[in-house]
């Protein structure tokens, strides 16, 4: 899975999110393309089906960054590389927001069901079978691409989106922690099952996926373990993260880019005590959010009073 933006092409940028091709999809390209060279008259067909299923993957990711966007969250570049495509999204570190985030990609997909449906019902009363094969035979097969993709997404495994839909869903009773432990504990047991899967049909392409569903179960499962030892911190009181609301942990969980101190930039005002380095603003280690650090503090609570009681 491609780190970020390093090794790839920027291509465009739309709506405020800048889309990368990693430079990968360029090798595996050739590859499948030539793989499925009978399947149309002319190569040209065949370049133009694999394009259109990168233009369905990243509608697909579309969908998850306007989505994170629509709740308050941070989504601004999508990679595209080989296997697919990653929409880089950061929605607020709520259930709610997480699961429309997450759910949205497959909804794309969803949407584009009836209008390929549509499609290949035309193509089928006008009779381009006989007429336009080429374009008959890729009608059809975007119908069977957007299928496999919405079925494929939607499995219960962390980290595709069926499960980290089901994680989401469990944020609800379990919390943020449980919730992503038990999501990665079951896709260690499907991404198993799809190892196996993979070597029976003796497929590379489903081993790679395998393999990338289990590492990534296990990065899961080491944040969930995180974030279990961060909800038992003591608390700094008087001060809250503008974004998500959760008071920083009192010690020194903040390293300084300098010098590479740990330090506690609230007892410091953000000056590293070893190299007197300034730090305006800091992350919040609930949310991964960073705001200056003025603007972390928690309200005073409300006194309303009530006849001749006094409520807090």
């Amino acid at each position: 899975m491609p780190s970020g933006r390093q090794g790839s092409i920027h291509l465009f940028r739309f709506v405020g999110i800048d889309v990368f091709l990693h430079w990968s999809w360029f090798l595996i390209a050739v590859f499948e393309i030539k793989a499925r060279a009978g399947s149309y008259t002319s190569i040209a067909w065949n370049v133009l089906e694999y394009l259109a299923l990168f233009a369905i993957v990243l509608t697909h990711e579309f969908g998850h960054a306007l989505a994170c966007r629509q709740v308050g969250g941070i989504a601004d570049h999508i990679v595209l590389w080989p296997l697919g495509g990653v929409a880089y999204v950061n929605p607020p570190p709520r259930p709610g927001a997480t699961l429309w985030s997450i759910a949205a990609g497959p909804l794309v997909n969803v949407a584009l069901l009836p209008v390929f449906w549509g499609l290949v019902m035309l193509s089928q009363s006008l009779g381009w079978a006989a007429t336009q094969p080429n374009l008959a035979q890729l009608l059809y097969s975007l119908l069977w691409i957007n299928g496999v993709l919405l079925v494929f997404n939607i499995l219960p495994i962390f980290p595709l989106d069926g499960g980290q839909i089901l994680r989401a869903l469990l944020w609800f009773p379990l919390g943020r922690a449980r919730s992503l432990q038990t999501a990665t504990l079951l896709g260690f047991v499907g991404g198993a099952l799809f190892l196996f899967f993979a070597f029976r049909s003796q497929s590379v392409w489903l081993i790679v996926l395998a393999a990338f569903m289990l590492l990534n179960c296990w990065g899961g499962l080491k944040q969930s373990l995180a974030l279990l030892n961060m909800a038992k911190l003591p608390r700094r009181a008087g001060l809250e993260c503008p974004v998500c609301k959760a008071p920083p942990p009192l010690g020194d969980f903040w390293r300084c880019s300098s010098c590479g101190t740990p330090f506690d930039t609230f007892a410091t005002q953000g000056v590293c005590p070893n190299c007197a380095s300034h730090f305006a603003a800091t992350r919040c280690l609930d949310c991964g959010r960073m705001s200056p650090l003025g603007n972390w503090y928690a309200p005073p609570p409300q006194i309303i009073q009530v006849g001749n009681e006094v409520n807090i």
